[in-house]
């Protein structure tokens, strides 16, 4: 389990995390999600021991990870500026890798090379920016990590292999029990995978849910009215509302059921339910509440 208790952490005048708080469940993916800025990349340094609190605790199963040998075995981590030495070919890093992570699995990293297809003997420097990622996928995975940490991670992949490598890190969350902390910008690429969600504003959490409790507390209906009501009623506050002829499309902070049972006075002649996703409960805990009539 990943533990953040009041994390703080300035640069000079900038105050970059400001009492982060949060819980990464073993065996769960989680989330980390929020505009630029706001401390994810600071935050996920901090779980990696890169940069040291100035307040606050990071403690990977119930250890300080700060300088903690032994904390950092359990860690793989895939940055968007992944490092390699620069004249190193995949095979060098393997052995790199090997010398560092006990655990590391050269059976494993057999297996895998049947999946990514890059030889061996390639300096890592003359790949491309996805088979960069690629490699870095190849390598982490076959450390047989117990927290594999995700900043941006498959930024320059292409379609196929992302759902390969996606398919690659779940299989491990399930058989191993692996944990994976993962933030990016892809919130519909998070939506399939995550089991947890992580909004952060402002150097804190702001929202810290299950998936599924975080779509159960906001509901997003398509209404038509009888003839007569031109307007939604008044009594009943609104997040985001848009209106085409007669349908009335509203995002409401509620449950489906409680909003049913607050529209069903206002008799409509349809009213559907319709599934949120995880990019559009951002926009709206992010203060996105806008109105088109």
């Amino acid at each position: 389990m990943i533990e953040i208790k009041g994390l703080v952490k300035n640069f000079g005048d900038i105050v970059a995390l400001d009492g982060v708080n949060m819980n990464v469940q073993t065996g769960s993916v989680y989330g980390l999600v929020g505009p630029n800025g706001c401390g994810k990349t600071t935050t996920i340094k901090h779980v990696l021991g890169v940069y040291r609190q100035d307040d606050g605790n990071v403690m990977i199963d119930g250890e300080d990870v700060w300088e903690n040998t032994q904390a950092k075995q359990k860690i793989a981590a895939i940055p968007d500026d992944w490092f390699f030495f620069p004249s190193a070919t995949i095979k060098d890093m393997m052995e790199f890798y090997k010398g560092f992570y006990r655990n590391f699995s050269e059976a494993r990293f057999k297996k895998f090379g049947e999946i990514f297809q890059i030889p061996h003997s390639r300096r890592i420097s003359t790949l491309s920016r996805g088979m960069k990622k690629q490699v870095a996928f190849w390598l982490s995975l076959s450390t047989m990590p117990e927290y594999l940490i995700l900043d941006e991670p498959v930024d320059g992949l292409d379609p196929s292999m992302r759902r390969q490598v996606w398919s690659l890190v779940v299989d491990d969350v399930f058989q191993r029990g692996m944990t994976v902390l993962v933030s990016s910008h892809n919130l519909r690429e998070l939506e399939d995978v995550c089991s947890y969600v992580g909004i952060m504003k402002n150097g804190r959490i702001e929202i810290e849910r299950s998936l599924t409790k975080l779509q159960d507390n906001m509901t997003k209906l398509q209404l038509v009215f009888p003839d007569g009501r031109n307007e939604f009623p008044k009594d009943i506050p609104v997040l985001n509302i848009s209106r085409m002829g007669r349908v009335f499309t509203v995002i409401l902070r509620m449950s489906a059921k409680e909003a049913e049972e607050r529209l069903a006075p206002y008799e409509p002649v349809m009213m559907e339910a319709m599934p949120l996703t995880l990019e559009e409960i951002f926009i709206y805990e992010m203060g996105g509440q806008s109105s088109v009539l």
